[in-house]
């Protein structure tokens, strides 16, 4: 049984695209989609992790569904960083 999930993709530009999700009952994986085996480095802190996928899943498996339209300029600028409730995008009420 597949389980699907539905995410945006920036590849190849801005797709509706369907990815299949890690076995929740997988005995290896136990549902993560992989096995994390960490590593030390010569004075024995952590320096890392490797990713070793599952065979319960792909990640590089998609289908794209459709194509998503970019928004238009004035929507994409000047919103990012301000306040859109304070008057003029800036609050001048402590705390600032």
């Amino acid at each position: 049984m597949i389980r699907l999930r539905i995410q945006i993709s920036h590849r190849h530009g801005r797709w509706l695209v369907l990815t299949g999700i890690p076995r929740p009952d997988c005995p290896e994986c136990e549902g993560d989609g992989g096995i994390e085996y960490p590593y030390c480095d010569d004075s024995g802190e952590y320096a890392g992790s490797d990713w070793e996928p599952c065979d319960c899943w792909n990640e590089n498996h998609r289908w794209r569904l459709l194509p998503l339209p970019r928004l238009p300029r004035p929507l994409r600028r000047g919103r990012r960083g301000r306040d859109p409730w304070a008057p003029g995008g800036y609050s001048n009420e402590p705390p600032f």
